[in-house]
């Protein structure tokens, strides 16, 4: 296997970690002029992200897929890569009313390792299989891997095993050809080029794996019917804002007023499908439920039946 593959690239040929022409005058630039520049860097995101959107499609169809059959979407990664995994897969139950368990975010060195470095936990390329075989990895599940650089060993090996095991595997680095890529069957990356501050891959390549994270999960979720028109409505109302949310989701589905809105939730426990669909359909919340259960939870289905 050659040193790319087995993830020992150098360091200081990548373009993530190469230094920027622009930004070399950083430490002498105004406040104002240095986020300008900022800005100028971060602009280029969007369009590396541009030119990956067909492997973006496929990684969302393959995640839809592997959760309507039973499993889950995993993302791994180390440093700044695993903390926006967990940080994606943190927000999914509360906007999509999904198990905690279903959408799940590893960090390399483990829960503490989001608040503080756990030295060398990304060097190893045993410990993240060893995170996934407690994880319970199964063939159904959905491996996302995470590595800016695209060499990390932790990654690299997780991918190895989950792709070993069945699995559908994706990767997701800024440097073009990355070890990484080659470990799984799908692979996005957005060469957003060289950071404003050298190597400081939380910048660019960080927001670039943010907003690839962003439509993957959205974009999954919306296949799974969580989403009608454009709105949440599988949004868990656990606390006074999220109440409120729910009462305007129905209030802007159904037309009704957002003091209508509450009562018909109240009978619903607060759940925004079955209350869309008892005012839309005229339905009883007994009847709504039921008729969603039938429809697998899509809304849009269940009110083309009524």
């Amino acid at each position: 296997m050659t040193n790319t593959a087995s993830g020992t690239m150098d360091l200081g040929k990548l373009v993530s970690e190469t230094r920027n022409p622009a930004t070399m005058t950083l430490d002498t630039l105004s406040t104002l002029d240095m986020v300008t520049l900022f800005n100028d860097e971060d602009r280029k995101v969007p369009q590396a992200i541009a030119l990956v959107l067909p492997q973006i499609a496929h990684a969302i169809d393959s995640a839809a897929d592997a959760l309507k059959c039973g499993g889950r979407l995993i993302y791994l990664g180390a440093g700044t890569s695993g903390r926006l995994g967990v940080l994606d897969a943190s927000e999914c139950p509360p906007t999509f009313g999904v198990p905690a368990e279903l959408v799940v975010g590893l960090i390399a060195g483990g829960p503490g390792a989001l608040l503080k470095a756990v030295e060398g936990a990304e060097d190893s390329f045993t410990l993240g299989e060893e995170d996934l075989k407690a994880n319970q990895l199964t063939a159904k599940d959905c491996v996302v891997g995470l590595a800016a650089s695209g060499r990390t060993p932790y990654v690299i090996g997780a991918l190895r095993y989950a792709k070993s095991i069945g699995c559908i595997t994706v990767a997701i680095s800024c440097n073009p050809d990355s070890p990484i890529s080659h470990e799984s069957d799908i692979a996005i990356s957005p060469v957003v080029g060289p950071e404003a501050l050298t190597g400081s891959t939380r910048m660019k390549s960080g927001t670039a794996q943010k907003l690839v994270l962003n439509m993957i999960s959205t974009g999954a979720m919306v296949k799974l019917g969580k989403v009608y028109q454009n709105l949440m409505v599988d949004v868990k109302a656990t606390n006074e804002k999220l109440v409120d949310r729910a009462c305007r989701i129905v209030s802007e589905a159904t037309g009704i007023s957002i003091t209508q809105a509450k009562e018909v939730l109240s009978q619903t426990d607060f759940e925004v499908k079955p209350a869309i669909l008892m005012v839309l359909s005229g339905v009883s919340a007994e009847l709504a439920k039921a008729s969603l259960e039938r429809h697998q939870g899509y809304l849009r289905a269940a009110l083309s039946a009524q």
